[in-house]
This record gives structure tokens, sequence and C-alpha cells, in this order.
């Protein structure tokens, strides 16, 4: 399972991670941050699969990617 972490002061909604996400989880979210922009978040971690093809497109390095290998 993987854990998507994102600055949610750095994010200005550029909808780049977004576009980058195969498996489309990547969204804007409603609220918004200090600066006002929408904040980009992950709808589903548990679908994730810790491509960071976010985080590699971000602009701002605003999204970190961790992934827990402990197996269950």
């Amino acid at each position: 399972m993987a854990r998507v972490v994102v600055n949610e002061e750095r994010c200005k909604g550029c909808e780049l991670c977004v576009a980058a996400c195969p498996k489309t989880l990547m969204k804007l979210q409603d609220r918004i941050n200090a600066a006002g922009y929408h904040i980009a978040a992950c709808n589903d971690e548990g679908e994730c699969i810790a491509c960071a093809a976010c985080a590699k497109m971000c602009p701002d390095s605003a999204i970190e990617i961790f992934q827990d290998d402990k197996k269950k």
C-alpha cells in the first residue's frame, strides 16, 4: 500500500498530477490553501500503485510517495 503526501502549501492546483496518474486517483479537492489554490489529493491510497508519476510531474515538488513494503 502507498501513502501519497501532498504539501498543501506548495500545491498550486495545476492538475498536472491529475493528468499523470495512470489510475486516475489524483483529484483537486474543494478546500483551498493559504495562497487560494485548490489542493490535490489521492482519493484512494489503497488503489495507488506507488508509480510516483504524480510526484515526478509536480513542478513544485509538492508530492511525496511512501510505500509500505511490509507483507500482511
